[in-house]
């Protein structure tokens, strides 16, 4: 059985970002420098590790009271459907629970994981972006 172990540091070697990023098409992955401080000013980021291999992250943007923005949650193909995904939101729910607002905007296919992990779609809301990236 696979070991996987779950870091809270954020400080991340720039090939492992961009290995897990391209691993599941995401273009920010060509960017790994800026992946790198990304996490590194991120409020929070939990990841998970199988052995020396970065295999999935969460993070979270946050003022630490109101509100926590889940920005990225991806898990590398080769361990999806292993529950890595609902461990790594599991956690930050629980680091956020105080927050009175958590808050993420899933694609459409990703939607019914996360309300199995509690989050409901916003009736009234539109996600608005100005963004040069696709994924």
């Amino acid at each position: 059985m696979m070991t996987i172990r779950f870091a809270t540091d954020q400080h991340f070697q720039a090939a492992d970002l961009q290995a897990l990023f391209l691993s599941v098409g995401w273009s920010s992955g060509q960017y790994p420098q800026s992946l790198q401080v990304a996490m590194q000013n991120s409020h929070s980021v939990v990841s998970a590790w199988h052995g020396q291999r970065l295999v999935g992250l969460m993070n979270a943007l946050s003022d630490g009271a109101m509100t926590a923005y889940f920005h990225y949650l991806l898990v590398h193909p080769d361990y999806q459907h292993q529950g890595i995904g609902r461990k790594l939101v599991a956690q930050m729910l629980e680091r956020y629970q105080a927050c009175a607002r958590k808050v993420l905007i899933a694609y459409d296919a990703e939607i019914g994981f996360y309300q199995h992990c509690g989050f409901v779609v916003g009736t009234g809301k539109t996600p608005l972006f100005v963004t040069t990236l696709t994924t």
